[in-house]
């Protein structure tokens, strides 16, 4: 697992369980195929510069091993490092409800090419991209600013700790056999 980039202060004591992973099926965000003879779940942040240069690496990895390896992106905003992640991980989510989960690798590839990172992106840019990738702007500004999707970020930050991950980017590497790394 990786994780040495931002790190939850006050979880230092945190152990790894790799096993505690909910485990991967539709409902999660995939880059690949599901059922890939190697599957990483990364659990991630979008402010933290660490996980803007991961994320790069790891459209790499699936294009270059096209069928072999599947990417699910799991949410773990640190807000106490980054207070704007969580509304990002939301609008992410906003913009998989609203235009499909091809729609949430779209958005969340936007978002990353444009954050400065370290919570330097103006939340009023998070509408303006949805409506430059051809979400409707009213319905995205409505879902996020409502609470309906926390529970989905919130939920993967909750798995994110139960398997150790104290900092982003974490990844735990899935094995066709299940072995978890």
């Amino acid at each position: 697992p990786t994780g040495n980039g931002g790190r939850v202060p006050g979880d230092e004591e945190i152990s790894a369980n790799l096993d505690n992973i909910r485990p991967v099926d539709e409902t999660d965000h995939i880059r690949g195929k599901l059922g890939a003879p190697i599957t990483i779940v990364e659990y991630s942040d979008t402010e933290c510069p660490f996980c803007k240069r991961f994320h790069t690496t790891m459209q790499d990895i699936v294009k270059e091993y096209d069928g072999t390896v599947a990417w699910v992106y799991r949410h773990l905003p640190l807000k106490e490092l980054h207070q704007k992640a969580f509304k990002e991980a939301v609008a992410t989510e906003c913009a998989a409800k609203i235009g499909g989960p091809a729609m949430f690798w779209t958005y969340i590839d936007t978002l990353f090419e444009m954050t400065p990172s370290n919570d330097q992106l103006d939340p009023a840019e998070l509408p303006r991209i949805a409506e430059k990738l051809g979400i409707d702007r009213q319905k995205f500004t409505a879902c996020l600013a409502s609470d309906e999707l926390d529970g989905r970020v919130n939920a993967d930050l909750e798995n994110a700790l139960a398997t150790g991950g104290n900092g982003t980017p974490w990844s735990i590497l899935i094995t066709a056999s299940g072995k978890k790394y």
